[in-house]
């Protein structure tokens, strides 16, 4: 299917009524999915997701129905979405971010809910513990208080002699409060001052930057959020224009021009791991005996040609660390 129709399909499935659609829900089962970003933006999970779920036996129409609520990057939508999810009484709920995961669990604690956080999801108070979740939550814990001092010290190993970096950040977003909580750590180890710069809307880009030069900031440190995600694009570009060296948390800002990214693939995740919970579930598993995994395997990948437009070289002692080199 081209990209252009997948997009509609998905942007179609999302406006249907509910009462139509609530006499789909018992055959065959229905997976609703709670995603913070837009049509757009989520396009390549969701592929990787519908592949990941018909390697399992899944084909969607035939044995299995899907159900989508998009947030476009505003996560005070989720609640009201994930409400709807839950007037349709799916089999299981896929909820991709903190956010949507704490939607989505005050919306039911009966609909078994797989999700995919960046956060303890312990202290998010969705589980009891990672080994027996003991709710109706399972599926992967895939960052953590030390992602961002990583993703720091590769930082300084890639642009030798900095000492100020500049993080985004929504502050809007109660989820980011432990990341915040480290970072005074991780930066002073590194001998780096950290300026957090809250960004919660588009009219705060532009300022973002302007910051960056204000305060002379000598790189940037993009945090993960479902508005940052969505606006990749418009994120990278102003990186570039502003000659502002950033790393990143997943490789899609990279594929988009950005200069470096460390973190998980989540395509992989998407096409592997959460299929795989997906699965035990419609199979009669329960969500408090599954328990929470963490990922094994965190990517660096470097573009050279945004790396040229800035005037850096990167050594090739850093090159060789790469799992990844865009040209």
């Amino acid at each position: 299917m081209r990209r252009r129709d997948f997009i509609k399909v998905i942007a179609g499935s999302a406006t249907w009524p509910l009462a139509a659609r609530a006499q789909q829900t018992s055959d065959p089962p229905v997976i609703g999915v709670l995603l913070p970003l837009s049509v757009a933006a989520a396009t390549s999970n969701v592929e990787a997701l519908r592949s990941g779920l018909q390697d399992l036996g899944y084909f969607e129409g035939r044995n299995y129905l899907l159900e989508f609520r998009f947030a476009n990057g505003q996560f005070e939508r989720l609640p009201k979405l994930a409400a709807e999810l839950v007037q349709l009484k799916p089999a299981v709920i896929f909820a991709a971010s903190p956010p949507a995961a704490v939607a989505a669990h005050k919306a039911t604690q009966a609909i078994p809910i797989v999700v995919s956080v960046s956060q303890d999801p312990v202290r998010l108070g969705l589980a009891a513990s990672l080994s027996r979740p003991g709710s109706n939550i399972t599926g992967l814990w895939w960052g953590d208080e030390q992602l961002v001092g990583k993703q720091l010290e590769l930082l300084t190993r890639a642009l030798p002699g900095i000492t100020r970096v500049g993080v985004f950040a929504n502050l809007g977003d109660p989820t980011y409060d432990a990341l915040l909580k480290s970072l005074p750590a991780a930066s002073n180890a590194l001998g780096l001052t950290a300026r957090v710069i809250d960004v919660r809307a588009l009219s705060d880009l532009d300022n973002a930057f302007v910051i960056g030069k204000r305060e002379n900031l000598q790189a940037f440190l993009i945090g993960l959020n479902p508005f940052f995600i969505s606006h990749r694009a418009e994120i990278t570009t102003l990186a570039a224009k502003a000659k502002m060296p950033a790393m990143y948390g997943i490789r899609e800002f990279v594929l988009a021009g950005g200069l470096m990214s460390y973190g998980i693939n989540l395509a992989s995740l998407y096409r592997d791991t959460f299929p795989r919970f997906l699965d035990k579930i419609l199979k009669g598993a329960s969500a408090a005996d599954l328990p929470i995994e963490r990922p094994t395997k965190f990517e660096l990948l470097v573009n050279l040609k945004a790396a040229k437009a800035l005037g850096l070289t990167f050594s090739p002692s850093f090159l060789a660390t790469t799992d990844e080199v865009v040209e």
